[in-house]
């Protein structure tokens, strides 16, 4: 079977979670598949090599025209399209993209999020009209709209609204024209099909290479770079250019850190992710450190005592948390924070959304190690059995065979 998987970004380094969901997917599929990975670039940047092992039959890269510019971002406002969809289309992209499909006779196709959707019409056209799977990271216009609900400057919110507005109406078009389609869990699933009832709609959640985070792994990648810290850490880990990171590492920092840090003296907060904004550079103290982008994130697992996810809004499931499970790390997060991964409050994890009830749950983990274990063993053996990588991508991976076997018997003719 040959498969086109085409995303709006660039895949490598994978240090976003739409980077590394696109790279671990694209990469189991072409574990089974002959596979050939389109990616974007923005206009004057030189695309990444990948890893060897990557796997891919081919890889492609269309360029992006200069994103942001005040047309756009004008014309974005004023709709039909969202500004975000505008950023990654380019007639040169088109042609490229066209030039590829043209090489390949590809039997199904990966669309990777409606920021796309200019393109649909030469995927749909493609020789020998593959099938186009449609896969969804978030619902973005979600994410917008909370966005919007959380900001408390008045000229984000009412932009904010009009993006969220304009982006809903691209997914429902979406929804109308691809038939299948891929979300990151049971409740975005829920949330489309009560929007639109007629797609097929099937779960393929985000997930995590569980082998990589053993302690024995941990405690190699520690050795090897010295990022680790002796002191007890509570871990904030995220991208943190990233407003809902941002906002989350904020408001933890000065609303709920200062009496954690009364109560227990002995801890460190420690906020770990690449590109931290003025905001986030702007909380470093002497018990509150901001490392910046790192090489490898297990390190810092090996002195946490508690990974944080205080998120306030947002949408599709969260990386940190997968990640912080399968080192054996207990998490904390907020019930939004937790969307979307199949955990248990008082089983794999701690549930908390107000300052008293994090406060609470840091010092519920502090004193009873036997809690921290409990919470380490069960969610790790949640990643190994229903989050772990080649789990998922056997998954996707059927989708595909299944519309590739449908679209042989049934051939379609214009």
């Amino acid at each position: 079977m040959k498969l086109l998987y085409f995303c709006p970004h660039q895949i490598w380094p994978a240090n976003t979670g739409a980077r590394l969901r696109d790279y671990e997917l694209a990469r189991q599929l072409a574990a089974r598949a002959s596979v050939t990975f389109v990616q974007m670039c923005r206009a004057g940047q030189e695309p990444y090599t990948l890893p060897e092992d990557s796997g891919f039959a081919d890889v492609a890269t269309l360029d992006k025209d200069r994103t942001y510019t005040p047309f756009k971002i004008l014309r974005g406002l004023a709709g039909p399209t969202p500004m975000t969809v505008l950023n990654c289309w380019s007639l040169r992209a088109a042609s490229q993209l066209a030039n590829v499909l043209r090489a390949g006779q590809f039997d199904t196709i990966q669309m990777e999020g409606v920021h796309l959707l200019k393109y649909l019409p030469i995927l749909q056209q493609a020789p020998g009209f593959p099938a186009i799977v449609m896969d969804w990271h978030n619902i973005e216009s979600e994410l917008m709209w909370r966005y919007s609900e959380t900001t408390s400057n008045w000229a984000k919110k009412i932009v904010a609204k009009r993006t969220a507005k304009l982006i809903e109406r691209a997914e429902d078009r979406l929804l109308k024209i691809c038939g299948t389609h891929t979300v990151t869990s049971e409740r975005e699933r829920q949330k489309l099909l009560a929007r639109y009832p007629i797609p097929d709609i099937r779960v393929i959640p985000n997930g995590v290479d569980a082998h990589a985070y053993t302690s024995k792994r941990i405690a190699e990648s520690s050795g090897k770079c010295g990022q680790g810290n002796s002191k007890p850490t509570i871990l904030f880990v995220g991208s943190m250019d990233y407003h809902a990171n941002i906002d989350a590492a904020t408001w933890f920092s000065r609303q709920v850190w200062p009496e954690i840090a009364r109560a227990h003296p002995e801890l460190v907060f420690t906020i770990v992710g690449r590109d931290p904004s003025p905001e986030v550079l702007g909380l470093v103290s002497d018990r509150i450190r901001v490392t910046g982008t790192v090489d490898d994130i297990r390190p810092f697992f090996a002195s946490a005592v508690a990974v944080i996810v205080p998120i306030r809004y947002g949408s599709g499931t969260r990386y940190k948390i997968l990640e912080a499970m399968a080192a054996g790390v207990p998490v904390i997060s907020t019930r939004l924070g937790a969307e979307g991964i199949e955990v248990k409050d008082g089983v794999h994890l701690l549930l908390a959304d107000s300052k008293s009830e994090i406060a609470a749950a840091v010092g519920r983990l502090l004193n009873s190690p036997g809690t921290r274990k409990r919470f380490s063993q069960a969610a790790r053996a949640l990643m190994f059995k229903a989050y772990d990588w080649p789990i998922i991508g056997a998954h996707l991976y059927g989708i595909h065979a299944e519309l590739a076997a449908r679209r042989v018997s049934s051939p379609r003719s214009d």
